[in-house]
Order: C-alpha cells, then structure tokens, then sequence
C-alpha cells in the first residue's frame, strides 16, 4: 500500500509550467472575469443587491468541508435571532456558514488599510472559528503540531496528505506571503498557484479548505480584477469536489502545477459567466421591482423597502416594522399589501408574540439557481 503525499518541499512557486496549455485559458479567464466585473460595477450597492449570493457562497464552501445547511436554512435561522450557542448538528452548521460570512466581511474591511498579509488572514481565521466545532484549534494561530488528511481517524501513516512539518510552517508561509505581492506575467495564474499552495501549506488546524476559498475574492480584488471582492467560485468546487481535492494532491504528489492551473481557470471562467448570469438577474429583478414597489404600495418609502427586503430576503415582520426606518404604520401596511400582492410569502406563521417569517421567494431563487422557494 502506497505511503501519504507529503508536502512539496522547496517547488514552489513552480518553476515549469506549460504555457501552451495555458494561453488560451488564461485568455479566456480573464475576459469572463472582465465581463463580471463590468456589470459588478454598475450594480448600485452591489453589497446589499448580491447579499443573497454572498451567503449562498459560504453555504458551497462550507457543504465542501461536509456542512449540511441550505442557504434557506441559514437565513432563516437568521431572521428568527436566535443567538443562543447551536444546540444541534444543523445549527452547529449554520453557525459555521455565518461565521464564513462574518470573516470575509472582516476581511473586506480589513483590506482598506491593510494588504493580503498573513495578519488578515490570522485574524479571517479566528473568527471563522469563533464559537463552532473548531473553537478549541487555536483560532487565528498556526498549528504548532504535525496534521494531517485522510479517512477520520486515520493515523499519519494512512493519511492521504501531509502538510509541511509544524517547524517549516512560518517559512512556508512567510514564501507563500511574499507570493501575493510578487510581479508575475498573469494575476489568475498566480492566484491558482496561491490557492493550491495555502491548502498544501495546510497552516490552521481546522478551516483552511473555507479560508482557503475566501482568499480567492480578495486578491482579485487586492489584484485590481474586480471593483469589489465579490466572485463566488465554490458552486464549480462543490460541484467537481473530487476533481478538485485530485488535482490539489497531484501538485505535492508529482509537481502538477500545469493540470491544477488548467483546473482552477476553468472554474474561474466557468464561475465569472455564472455569477454574471445570476447577478444580472437580480439587478434586472431590482429595477423591474423598482415599478412595481412604488405602484403597490403608493409610498414614498417604497424603495427604501425594496432595498431592506433585497438585503435580508428572509425576515421577521416585527423586524421590517422595527428596524427598516419607515414608520410604522406604513411599515405594516407595506409588508401587507407586498403580501397580499405575492411579492412576500409567509415561511413561519406568527403566533402569539412570535412574528410571522417571511421571504422573498423570487430574488432566493435567483441565488439557489432553481425553484427553491
């Protein structure tokens, strides 16, 4: 039986990679992320508008580490406020893609007045993992102990990969930091390279595959590819999982770098045209839903409440009531006539003191990519 793959000591970053193979892809991968970030510039308040799809992506990336929460699920559990520690595998869950959520905006404010550094990503970490089932593995720390991947359980000599050794992490990742801001003939190309060699380098003892895809966005915005971090890569990783975790292994196993480079700007190409199908939907959603806000509901307030409901597509009532900055009559007047009208549908029925639930369903299915509301 064949031993681990260990860590490819001293090959990165690579030295050979075939360019032939290459060119066209790099081409290709560009002009899609181009054409994203083009509508991703005109999209008003991209950040209240794409909110749906920026929970959907930490949904994908967590399910790849074997969460089961649906992005329903997530905002829904959401909406109620329940802020009590998750008394069950499926709140641990949610709790984990909220987490992924609350670091990458972390992140994005950090990157104002920092660089990708490994000081952001330390801190991305603890707070991907405050409060979840990795709590106890030094958030925001390097491992100082050997770790490993494999079957649960297994030991290091049935692992599949074993990262670097706990003494060359700073090193490798002090390498892996420099990197970032090296000149090189190609952004993707090198965030590939990046991305393959912060999953072997393997530096926390939990998290690293979520913080991993979280890096993604934010150098190609540190990069200048897109107006704001926002591009979501993990539908194409989830969905080619096996492919993925094979072509990351291939890197340390025989100094793949080409294949896993081909890989990887095949889901950047693949994912910028899928992000820019679902958020052109949404902006056509918003401005067609401009019209009609304003016609049902004969407010003056009306897009105020369009852009409250697109920023939190599922909600308590008392919570628009409370916190949407309409007054309160309207407000419930609003939230009855956008009912009555089928634009909100009742998820969870009120009861006593407890508000009904209700969601958006035309905007929640933009970002699932199917009916599911």
């Amino acid at each position: 039986m064949a031993g681990p793959v260990h860590y490819h000591e001293g090959a990165f970053p690579p030295e050979d990679l075939d360019w032939r193979s290459l060119i066209s892809l790099i081409g290709s991968a560009n002009a899609a992320v181009a054409r994203y970030d083009g509508l991703l510039s005109a999209i008003p308040n991209a950040s209240v508008l794409l909110s749906p799809l920026t929970t959907q992506e930490a949904v994908l990336s967590s399910r790849i580490e074997g969460t089961q929460a649906t992005m329903g699920e997530v905002l829904q559990y959401e909406a109620r406020g329940d802020d009590r520690d998750p008394t069950s595998p499926k709140e641990a869950d949610i709790w984990e893609v909220l987490n992924y959520r609350k670091a990458m905006r972390a992140a994005e404010a950090m990157l104002v007045d920092l660089p990708l550094s490994q000081r952001l990503v330390k801190e991305a970490h603890r707070i991907l993992l405050s409060g979840v089932r990795g709590h106890g593995k030094s958030p925001g720390e390097y491992r100082k102990i050997p770790n490993w991947i494999g079957p649960h359980g297994c030991s290091i000599d049935e692992a599949r990969f074993v990262p670097v050794a706990a003494d060359r992490l700073p090193d490798a990742m002090s390498r892996w930091e420099r990197y970032v801001h090296e000149e090189t003939p190609d952004r993707l190309l090198q965030l590939a390279i990046l991305h393959a060699e912060f999953e072997a380098i393997h530096p926390f003892l939990d998290g690293n595959g979520r913080l991993g895809r979280m890096l993604i966005p934010l150098f190609l915005f540190q990069a200048g590819l897109i107006q704001t971090p926002m591009f979501y890569i993990s539908a194409y990783l989830e969905s080619h999982r096996e492919t993925y975790y094979e072509r990351l292994l291939a890197v340390s196993r025989e100094q793949a770098w080409t294949q896993w480079c081909v890989f990887f700007l095949e889901a950047v190409q693949q994912q910028a045209h899928e992000n820019l199908t679902k958020a052109t939907a949404i902006l056509d959603l918003y401005n067609a839903m401009k019209t009609q806000f304003v016609d049902m509901t004969r407010s003056q307030y009306a897009i105020h409440a369009l852009d409250w409901v697109f920023e939190r597509p599922i909600f308590k009532s008392s919570d628009f009531v409370r916190a949407s900055q309409i007054p309160e009559a309207t407000a419930k007047r609003i939230l009855g006539v956008l009912k009555q009208e089928g634009i909100l549908r009742v998820i969870e029925e009120g009861a006593g003191q407890r508000p009904a639930v209700l969601a958006y369903p035309a905007l929640l299915n933009i970002a699932e990519g199917y009916e599911a509301f």
